[in-house]
């Protein structure tokens, strides 16, 4: 099975335990590094992500899985929060980062240049406009957008 589709399966097998336990599901990314294999489900909520959230969510997403068992292979699954530099996937992701300084990677190079940073200043459901530190505004194509994130300065 690809990559890709163990992902959405798990997607659709996470949504009701994870809202079950009072949180949104964020993402769910199925990697392999070195020679382990890692299914990884992001959760957040308004309040933050504790440690409890993740367990009520993996222990009966472990269940879940074993019982459906839709990966042929041994894995590791984690379930976390994503972070402060959340990834932006969803249109309320974009929506609540106007403003915030977000990381910008293209499928192919805009100028030589595939990766950009600056603050989201608007979004709509086919574009979004960042301005770079430099004062540049660069309008993007979401269908043109590999990874969007968050990004925190200290």
């Amino acid at each position: 099975m690809a990559k890709k589709s163990i992902s959405e399966i798990v997607k659709g097998i996470a949504l009701p335990i994870v809202a079950e336990a009072g949180c949104e599901l964020v993402d769910v990314e199925f990697v392999k590094e070195g020679s382990n294999w890692f299914l990884r489900v992001y959760i957040d909520k308004p309040e933050g992500v504790s440690l409890e959230d993740c367990e009520n969510v993996s222990r009966p997403l472990n269940n879940k899985i074993d019982e459906l068992d839709p990966i042929s292979h041994e894995f590791f699954l984690e379930v976390s929060s994503p972070g402060l530099e959340r990834p932006l996937k969803k249109t309320e992701d974009f929506a609540k980062a106007i403003g915030s300084i977000v990381e910008i990677r293209l499928f192919k190079a805009v100028d030589n240049i595939k990766q950009f940073e600056g603050e989201l200043v608007s979004y709509d459901e086919n574009h979004l406009t960042i301005k770079t530190e430099d004062e540049k505004s660069y309008q993007f194509k979401l269908e043109d957008i590999a990874k969007a994130k968050k990004v925190f300065k200290f």
